[in-house]
């Protein structure tokens, strides 16, 4: 039964692998088996990345990219073929561009731009560079559970992960049978972006404040994990879903 869930012999891109989560998919990829391509815009975190998936015994590649540039998303595209034919994509680079959480009402058009430019664009742009060199595969994009509902004082980061939900569903129609493309939406994580953009009080756990059914934050392996799974043969009848790993909340 476990051998579903291997992905040995497969080679996978993570954008945004240099820390936080993507850095997390990027090892939980490793651990199943796959090589692994890491991407993010600083290259000594991607190296360092790549380092570790190497000591785990896959091959990588560390490479700077800046996801909101399409020709550097293209030629990362490119480049992932040096580790053969590419199996699996995960845009995961996203978050908050400025660490600033901001009322609809309050957002410049400037920050509105660079929000769906890393959110929403960035997406597009991969799933469409992954579509042209993938043959038969997996796509997942990280989306969030912003992406549920309405969203007070972060309105423009819940619309652009709503927006990443809806452009799943219809790449997994455009794509299918050969692509499976979905996403995953992890809840409330304590990586670099979301203790920046966060103001939580020091006296109370952070868990308790957000009120988390399972009584703990999230972590990078919990998201690397069910990306694992939406990538490897046991989802093999799951397309255009969005699985929210979220504790509860």
């Amino acid at each position: 039964m476990t051998d579903a869930f291997r992905l040995d012999g497969k080679v996978a891109v993570v954008t945004g692998g240099g820390k936080g989560i993507g850095r997390g998919i990027a090892l939980c990829l490793a651990d199943a088996g796959a090589d692994v391509v890491v991407a993010a815009r600083t290259l000594s975190e991607v190296q360092s990345v790549a380092a570790e998936v190497e000591a785990k015994g896959q091959r990588a590649i560390g490479l700077s990219v800046d996801v909101t540039n399409t020709d550097q998303i293209e030629a990362l595209a490119q480049t992932a073929k040096e580790l053969g034919q590419v199996d699996i994509w995960v845009n995961n680079a996203g978050g908050l561009p400025d660490a600033t959480p901001r009322y609809l009402t309050r957002t410049p058009e400037d920050r509105w731009d660079a929000q769906m430019d890393l959110n929403l664009k960035a997406v597009f742009t991969g799933c469409v560079a992954a579509a042209n060199v993938i043959e038969e595969g997996s796509i997942i994009n990280i989306a969030s559970t912003s992406a549920r509902g309405a969203n007070f004082k972060n309105g423009p980061y819940g619309a652009s992960k709503a927006a990443v939900v809806s452009l799943t569903q219809s790449f997994s129609l455009e794509l299918a049978p050969k692509i499976r493309v979905n996403a995953v939406g992890p809840g409330p994580i304590p990586t670099d972006n979301f203790n920046e953009s966060t103001n939580f009080p020091d006296d109370k756990p952070v868990e308790d404040v957000i009120g988390v059914p399972l009584r703990r934050l999230g972590t990078p392996e919990d998201i690397g994990w069910a990306v694992v799974y939406m990538a490897s043969p046991a989802a093999s009848w799951v397309t255009g879903q969005c699985l929210y790993v979220c504790g509860g909340t």
